[in-house]
């Protein structure tokens, strides 16, 4: 009798947390309503992955997207950071290839040198928190096994059946997962050349193809964020988008974990979504909601072979850009573009560490922390915003707001973040001994300040509503780290 009281308390225990599972509904008010995974917003640093098709050319303009290369070769048209005839993909691809087709690439796509707990075990080395690949870019060409997509385009068409001949999302979400990081999927909502994919037809796409590719993504993967792209100016309602995140909220595996971007139709950049987006922007989205600044080390998210050194940012730029997202609240999205082969580039991989070792030294004032009441710290002179090119902000624009600025021009002495349980951190861009200003900052009676990684006491005094660090003279090899160095405040007002 004692055995069955208890069973039937805990089946009504049971039954009693189920009924206050929430059950969210096709709507915004509903689905906006859904409180947003605390695991996003502490996490700050990610990696975006361009891996395709178009990594076999790999070549582009610079200043363009060479991921876009089929839609440049196609529509003689380019945009980005300069000035095009617009064929040149075009002419290149004639005198590269003759005539083969983009879809030829397809069995050129290998994956040999695919190495994904290698890839792992970097983006853990670099510090991110978060890996994000896409698992089909606008080309439809699907990295798993979608038999949607080999079906509907009327050839073999996923990773399966032609090229490599692997799962490579599934290998990904196993090594990924195996070095503690959070596993992000890249889908696009528009196919350049799907026969479903167009005007007129795009209800069969949605039922037969989309539908049934996202929620085999989030069903066999259980990712932790879906990132769409792409919409190709359809609205939510022709893609149906409230019904999927319902269900995505509310019945899925993933329900309590998973996040999702602002990108999945026409009008909700920037309006739904657990997390908005910009993209090679001067980093400039002031809101209370979480938000995410994506951008490749060069000016391409695909590999361009076209790109010089002079194109990627220095590891000084990528350091500052992390830390100037950060202090407005936001999380950094770094793209980096492996070959055909599945090898990502040494330069790349060089950036990624330089970026860890800062980070191993500096990431209590980066990682699960939030916006404090100052962003920055400015000097005197005119307060320029970020310099864009034609279409694109380069990494290492934030340089000329902090180290080598134009005359007459202000420049941003620190950048400051808080910590849940309070401490304040200043980071600096400039290492130089003497008397350092922090303003209008109150000290208490417990005020401690320091320099993360550096063993050595720092005197400071209050000055009015201003606190003067004394920056120690710090010898060769002293130094905690390279490229912008961390005052921890303690216990200030």
């Amino acid at each position: 009798m004692k055995k069955v009281i208890s069973l039937s308390i805990m089946l009504a225990f049971v039954l009693m947390m189920k009924a206050q599972e929430k059950v969210y509904q096709p709507t915004w008010e509903s689905l906006d309503s859904r409180p947003v995974p605390s695991w996003f917003g502490n996490a700050k640093f990610g990696i975006f992955i361009h891996w395709g098709l178009y990594s076999v050319p790999a070549w582009s303009p610079k200043g363009t997207y060479a991921e876009w290369y089929k839609h440049w070769a196609d529509k003689k048209d380019l945009f980005g950071n300069g000035d095009f005839k617009g064929d040149e993909v075009y002419e290149y691809h004639k005198k590269m290839y003759g005539e083969k087709s983009y879809a030829d690439f397809a069995a050129m796509f290998k994956a040999l040198d695919y190495n994904p707990v290698q890839w792992a075990e970097l983006f853990e080395k670099a510090g991110a928190k978060y890996v994000v690949l896409t698992t089909k870019h606008h080309d439809g060409y699907a990295l798993w096994p979608s038999k949607e997509a080999s079906r509907d385009f009327g050839r073999p068409w996923n990773s399966m059946d032609i090229g490599p001949g692997r799962d490579l999302v599934g290998e990904f979400t196993e090594a990924v997962r195996g070095k503690g990081l959070r596993v992000g999927l890249y889908y696009s909502m528009i196919e350049w050349d799907s026969p479903l994919c167009m005007r007129g037809r795009m209800d069969c796409y949605v039922k037969e193809h989309l539908f049934p590719q996202c929620k085999e993504l989030v069903t066999n993967y259980k990712p932790d964020l879906l990132w769409s792209d792409g919409n190709g100016g359809y609205s939510e309602d022709t893609y149906k988008i409230k019904d999927f995140l319902a269900w995505l909220y509310s019945t899925t595996d993933v329900k309590d974990k998973v996040v999702v971007n602002d990108r999945w139709a026409k009008g909700m950049k920037h309006v739904h979504g657990d997390f908005f987006t910009s993209e090679y922007s001067t980093s400039d989205l002031d809101v209370e909601k979480p938000w995410e600044e994506c951008r490749g080390i060069g000016f391409s998210f695909g590999l361009n072979r076209n790109e010089d050194i002079e194109d990627y940012s220095s590891p000084k730029g990528l350091v500052l850009t992390l830390t100037n997202i950060v202090a407005r609240g936001g999380n950094l999205l770094l793209g980096i573009a492996p070959d055909a082969n599945g090898k990502i580039p040494p330069v790349m991989q060089e950036r990624l560490l330089q970026m860890g070792k800062w980070l191993a030294v500096n990431g209590e004032a980066i990682y699960d922390t939030h916006k404090w009441r100052e962003s920055f710290q400015w000097s005197a002179g005119a307060r320029e915003g970020l310099k864009k090119g034609k279409y694109y902000v380069s990494g290492d624009a934030i340089l000329a707001q902090t180290v080598c600025p134009e005359k007459g021009q202000a420049v941003k002495e620190a950048f400051f973040t808080q910590s849940a349980k309070g401490d304040v951190y200043a980071i600096l861009p400039v290492l130089k001994s003497g008397k350092f200003v922090l303003k209008n900052i109150q000290s208490t009676n417990n005020t401690r300040i320091s320099m993360l990684g550096l063993n050595k006491t720092l005197l400071w005094k209050q000055k009015g509503k201003n606190i003067e660090v004394t920056i120690p003279v710090i010898e060769y090899g002293e130094a905690p780290c390279d490229y912008a160095w961390t005052l921890k405040l303690e216990n200030v007002k």
